[in-house]
């Protein structure tokens, strides 16, 4: 085991902390009256605060809702560390990772889970480098079981309101508005508490963090939500075509609650299938609820937003559409925009996320005057461990360029200009749901791909590199032989060079360990923050695909109401791509490809198999190219 320069940079810190003439129990674990307050240097905190002898509890709050209609109102439960002088005078600020997952799923690459190993009533395993890390730091953590989960009472219910108001009905606790008990039944209050709190958590951890900003609550001073949902419509469908059916929204609840109480809230849980309509994949008030981009208005807390732009568990319009709408409402933010997929910042980039998480930390919940907010807004990763930093996301420069389809000869591949192509041209193709996505973006030249059932449009080799930053958009003119498919538009790379591997979600987890905090021993079992490092995964494929997009054909009009296609008749169609940050290099070629139902984007594929003919009066990809137009026509579109 390895020990890391924060490790060691800990030691020092504490040492030079008293060889500047501090008392020598500031940097112990029991600081003097006076020195109740956190120590500063450098712009972040100091660990001069014990972990070893911090005071742990687990305090039960009253919430407003009955999810399982027992007729008493959900508990919300939560374990607290914090540090010792917080009985003695010290008010500190909380990080909060509220989950469904602490007794089933577990949090972290290696899967930790809450536990209480003595049973005393007091947690004992501590999952992830928080509490380690940040507790000396003079800061308290609370993991928080969401309701519905482990020692909280009632039913998950995937992403309503019984989920959202969780992580605010304890900060409400922590700030005085709601009574607070331990398992005795007797009052506990926060009176060590400083009124600010931070949540962080990854997937749906950091959607409880979302959802717990969009509701406004008062005290949550800042969010870092990783890989997170902002719209649970946005998870199961896309566009209108369900991608994960079957009710899905019960399984996930099933999932999360604790096996003795599954089949007591099985009535909850079918409920939730009838409610999110698999039928149609329609928009309706049960997705409303679970939607809170429209909601970007109330948020009161800074945010942090971290997402894998390979992310095929929470796409990465998740982060997008929740980011362009706090910009609107000038919420204060900064983005970390990785190429790995479904992946926490501690397993991609450890010491630089440690660093800067603890001077965000120290800034929005200590009031420390650092830098953080004065750095370049986005840091975004180019290549695998190759990052940039620019001033904002999408970055400024990047302008909507009209990139028009012209059509090849029959069977062969079109091409892709500046200029529109004039005319009535059209071309036909056969909607295949069993096409792969493999298939779907192999090279025309492939001998293996199919092109009677995808329509593809390629650059010439790019006389220069061609940057997009933003979110492209499919916007072509299509007719169909029926009254229902679906359409899907596919943006390609085709060249050779290191680029992100989906395998593993673009990591590996090595058998070598570093540490990120302080150890102790609670219940026998040793407490400490030392985790398996990680390597990037790196694939030289001849082509990638660079993102993707797929619309309902029922839903061209609106997401809430299914209207069958009029055979023939000419539509438009615009299909929404996920969003990207890419550079084309110079000598590769540009690739759109066309699609209907195809399986590639884990939908539940339409099977009738309709025929699509693409019209190319206006047919074009939208793309947010960094220069335009003039660094469109540079590259040789």
């Amino acid at each position: 085991m390895r020990t890391t320069r924060s490790w060691w940079r800990s030691s020092v810190v504490v040492a030079l902390t008293v060889a500047v003439g501090l008392p020598a129990a500031a940097a112990t674990a029991s600081p003097s009256a006076e020195r109740l307050r956190p120590v500063v240097r450098d712009g972040v905190t100091q660990p001069v605060f014990g972990y070893a002898d911090a005071i742990r509890e687990r305090v039960f709050v009253t919430s407003d809702v009955d999810t399982d209609g027992d007729g008493a109102r959900d508990v919300v439960a939560m374990d607290i560390i914090r540090p010792k002088a917080s009985e003695r005078g010290l008010d500190v600020p909380v990080i909060m990772d509220a989950s469904p997952y602490y007794s089933t799923v577990c949090r972290g690459n290696e899967s930790e889970c809450k536990e209480d190993v003595d049973g005393d009533g007091l947690n004992d395993k501590w999952p992830l480098f928080y509490d380690n890390y940040f507790v000396p730091r003079g800061y308290a953590v609370i993991l928080l079981d969401m309701i519905g989960t482990n020692h909280s009472t009632g039913c998950p219910v995937t992403g309503g309101r019984a989920d959202n108001i969780s992580a605010p009905t304890a900060i409400d606790w922590l700030n005085g508005r709601r009574k607070g008990t331990n398992a005795a039944g007797e009052r506990v209050v926060a009176d060590w508490h400083n009124g600010r709190t931070g949540m962080i958590g990854k997937s749906y951890d950091g959607t409880l963090a979302n959802a717990a900003a969009a509701t406004g609550v008062k005290g949550l001073s800042t969010i870092v939500p990783i890989s997170a949902i902002s719209s649970w419509y946005d998870y199961s469908r896309s566009n209108g075509l369900v991608t994960r059916g079957n009710n899905y929204s019960g399984s996930l609840s099933n999932t999360v609650t604790n096996p003795e109480r599954r089949a007591y809230c099985a009535p909850v849980r079918e409920q939730l299938g009838v409610d999110s309509d698999d039928t149609t994949g329609d928009y309706n008030d049960f997705w409303a609820e679970r939607d809170y981009v429209p909601h970007a208005d109330r948020v009161r807390a800074s945010v942090f937003v971290v997402h894998g732009i390979n992310d095929d568990n929470v796409r990465a319009d998740h982060f997008s559409k929740w980011w362009d709408a706090l910009a609107e409402h000038n919420v204060p933010r900064k983005l970390w925009m990785t190429g790995t997929g479904h992946v926490d910042p501690f397993d991609f980039r450890r010491g630089e996320w440690v660093d800067t998480l603890h001077r965000w930390f120290d800034y929005w919940l200590h009031g420390v005057k650092n830098d953080i907010m004065k750095e370049p807004r986005a840091d975004i990763e180019r290549a695998p461990d190759v990052w940039e930093t620019h001033r904002d996301w999408p970055i400024p420069a990047a302008q909507k360029t009209q990139v028009f389809l012209r059509p090849g000869a029959e069977g062969a591949a079109g091409a892709l200009s500046v200029r529109p192509q004039h005319g009535r041209e059209s071309r036909t193709f056969q909607d295949t749901p069993s096409m792969s996505q493999t298939n779907a973006i192999r090279h025309p030249s492939d001998p293996a791909a199919n092109t009677a059932n995808r329509l593809v449009f390629l650059s010439e080799p790019l006389r220069a590199p061609l940057h997009i930053s933003g979110t492209p958009v499919v916007r072509i003119k299509a007719s169909v032989n029926g009254e229902d498919t679906s359409f899907a538009g596919l943006l390609v790379d085709y060249g050779t060079r290191p680029r992100f591997s989906t395998a593993g979600d673009g990591i590996r987890t090595l058998t070598e360990e570093d540490c990120w905090g302080e150890t102790a021993t609670w219940g026998g079992y040793a407490e400490e923050a030392c985790y398996r490092e990680t390597a990037k995964n790196v694939a030289t494929d001849p082509q990638a695909l660079v993102t993707k997009g797929i619309l309902d054909g029922l839903n061209l009009d609106s997401l809430s109401t299914s209207t069958p296609l009029r055979p023939g008749k000419k539509n438009s169609v615009d299909v929404p791509l996920l969003p990207e940050d890419y550079v084309f290099d110079a000598g590769n070629q540009i690739g759109v490809v066309l699609l209907g139902s195809y399986s590639g984007y884990s939908s539940r594929a339409k099977q009738n198999q309709a025929e699509i003919t693409v019209h190319f009066d206006s047919s074009r990809i939208e793309l947010p190219v960094v220069g335009g137009r003039r660094a469109a026509e540079k590259a040789g579109l």
